[in-house]
């Protein structure tokens, strides 16, 4: 090969396309980036008994709410009720987060196999 000669014009007309590989993985990325954001600002909901817990899309807690007079904040068992419920609650919530994000990244991710990467990890530099 001769410097400066391409290596893939051995490929011929119908070879490899460089450009339009770094073009898709481009597009790739952009999409990627897009479900991100819609899922850092989608909230869903997990409820256990008086207790309401907010959680985005990646799972990230947002809010948590309590309904008035469920709760004796003078006894040790209600307000261990009241964690226990905090926490089912969450789960609730998470668990929702993690099937939108499943939802929307898992198309994303079509082809490279395996579950699709969780938000924030994908290695990505914008």
């Amino acid at each position: 090969m001769t410097e400066g000669q391409n290596p893939f014009e051995a490929l011929g007309a119908g070879g490899f396309d460089m450009n339009a590989l770094l073009q898709q993985a481009q597009q790739m990325q952009e999409q990627l980036a897009q479900a991100q954001q819609r899922l850092h600002e989608t909230e869903v909901e997990g409820k256990v008994g008086g207790v309401t817990v907010k959680v985005n899309g990646v799972g990230e807690l947002v809010a948590v709410d309590f309904a008035p007079g469920g709760f004796d904040a003078n006894d040790a068992e209600s307000l261990a009720d009241l964690g226990d419920m905090v926490v089912a609650a969450y789960r609730d919530a998470k668990a929702q987060a993690d099937t939108m994000a499943t939802e929307a990244l898992g198309p994303l991710a079509g082809g490279m196999g395996g579950p699709p990467p969780a938000p924030g990890q994908l290695g990505f530099s914008g």
